[in-house]
């Protein structure tokens, strides 16, 4: 198992808390009754931001796996593909 420094996921932090507030922004415009169009619109952003955060957290384990590697397989082939197709 892979632990991710905390300061390599500041920026994912960020991120995942700006799609948070998208979310509050989309159920508003449920709420309000807002074109369906300007929803769908939103709703797309927030699974982009929530995407690249996912991406950026697999990320930073490679590269962790990669720079601290101590000759032991941390992750084999088969749990990274795993990872990277659970984004897709």
């Amino acid at each position: 198992m892979v632990e991710i420094a905390p300061e390599s996921l500041t920026a994912v932090v960020n991120r995942l808390r700006r799609a948070q507030g998208q979310i509050g922004g989309v159920l508003r415009m449920i709420e309000e009754g807002r074109d369906c169009q300007e929803i769908v619109t939103q709703l797309a952003a927030v699974s982009k931001a929530v995407d690249r955060a996912g991406f950026a957290v697999i990320a930073a384990g490679l590269k962790q796996c990669l720079v601290e590697s101590d000759g032991q397989d941390t992750l084999d082939t088969k749990t990274m593909e795993k990872l990277f197709l659970s984004m897709a």
